[in-house]
């Protein structure tokens, strides 16, 4: 009505309002009235926007591989971008009166490019789809200080790569490489447990045996220290014997020195019987028989007297015609030998 209209705008979007070609009122989150015929708005947003980015770079060896991640800004100078980009309003207020609002993602998306065609370039492929990390440290202080964010009136709060993927022919190429990769260190694996297992096997064998021989060492041993103890206990016997041997042979010795003096008396005494009893032949040779037997009787017994006569009376048997012997003498006889 009458050109007279009014506007509103969030706290999170910078308002200016130009008349005649000047300022003349400008701030977040504003209200008013205007006057739409001789009134321009530029409304520039502040509020911090996340842009998501997808890319396809080369690298050093000559393999295509597509970047994907997010930058996320603000528009920290508001005035500095109006005054490069057109961020006014329509007449009514509704809308902007040009595209430049959506090419600003855009813009700052060229720049990450710029920035990561750099460092991708430098990398083989192997290494970077694996470089997420090491890109995001290298690009995120050259995005912050970069002159044409600073010239936007632009502040990168946060940058982040979340994929570099290859081709799917190179990917396929990789994962075939890689899949053989993995199936020969699987085989080595195998070939190495297998060669453990043996390995495990021979040592046991080995233990085995070391045990066996030591086993056979001790009982060597022990059969060595049982000859060797025989031996001694046949050495001492030996010793034993020879020391009993030694004492028969000074015993025979001395028995038969024993035996050879005992022949010496023996002799010696027979020598002097002989003697004596030449002697008392010869002495008796010269005596009359009658007086030899009246010696002989004398100091006997009366039995043995009576012996003797009898024995007499048997040496004249012819010249005796009859002889008669008393019971008495005899019975005499009989109890005295009895006695």
């Amino acid at each position: 009505m009458f050109g007279i209209r009014f506007i509103k705008v969030q706290p999170t979007t910078y308002l200016l309002q130009y008349q005649r070609g000047h300022v003349v009122r400008e701030g977040t989150g504003l209200s008013f009235f205007y006057y739409g015929m001789t009134t321009s708005l530029v409304a520039v947003p502040t509020a911090s926007t996340e842009e998501p980015f997808i890319f396809e770079e080369t690298t050093s060896d000559y393999q295509k591989v597509s970047i994907q991640g997010q930058v996320t800004y603000r528009v920290a100078d508001p005035k500095k971008l109006a005054a490069l980009m057109n961020y006014t309003l329509n007449a009514n207020g509704q809308g902007y009166a040009t595209d430049d609002p959506q090419k600003l993602p855009q813009r700052l998306i060229n720049i990450v490019n710029v920035h990561a065609r750099t460092e991708i370039q430098n990398l083989p492929l192997r290494q970077a789809v694996k470089a997420s990390d090491t890109l995001v440290a290298a690009l995120r202080p050259k995005l912050t200080g970069a002159s044409e964010v600073a010239a936007l009136g632009l502040e990168i709060l946060g940058f982040s790569i979340l994929a570099i993927k290859p081709t799917p022919e190179t990917s396929k190429a990789l994962e075939a490489e890689t899949r053989e990769q993995l199936l020969k260190e699987a085989d080595e694996a195998i070939y190495r447990r297998r060669n453990a297992a043996v390995e495990n096997e021979r040592a046991i064998k080995e233990n085995e045996l070391n045990t066996e021989n030591a086993i056979e060492l001790k009982k060597r041993q022990i059969r060595e220290t049982k000859m060797d103890a025989d031996r001694s206990i046949q050495e001492k016997q030996r010793l034993l014997q020879e020391a009993q041997m030694e004492t028969s042979v000074a015993l025979e010795q001395k028995k038969k020195e024993l035996v050879d003096l005992t022949a010496q008396n023996t002799k010696a005494e027979a020598d002097a019987r002989a003697y004596g009893i030449e002697a008392t032949m010869k002495a008796m040779s010269a005596t009359d028989p009658k007086v030899l037997q009246a010696l002989a009787n004398a100091g006997m017994n009366p039995e043995q007297l009576i012996a003797v006569a009898f024995q007499e009376m048997a040496g004249r048997a012819d010249k005796i015609g009859q002889l008669n012997i008393s019971p008495d003498l005899l019975r005499e006889l009989m109890v005295k030998r009895e006695g």
